[in-house]
């Protein structure tokens, strides 16, 4: 494992993950207010959000850095 690695606090964990983490911890509505896209928003689902956000880089950046914040402030 590299040292740039174990510093990098994505390590390890799956979108899949995190989308399950942030619905969990916002609901689909607050999520969709704090991220405004259309698969939080409009008949939002797991399925459906993993699609998009795989294929849309700044989407999941988006994502990606909702997580990061709520988990430093833990």
């Amino acid at each position: 494992m590299s040292h740039s690695q174990s510093d990098n606090p994505l390590h390890g964990i799956t979108l899949e993950a995190i989308l399950f983490y942030l619905v969990e911890c916002y609901g689909w509505d607050e999520l969709g207010q704090l991220i405004d896209i259309r698969c939080f928003n409009h008949e939002p689902s797991i399925k459906s959000s993993l699609k998009f956000l795989r294929k849309t880089a700044w989407a999941r950046t988006k994502v990606e850095e909702l997580y990061v914040d709520i988990k430093s402030q833990q």
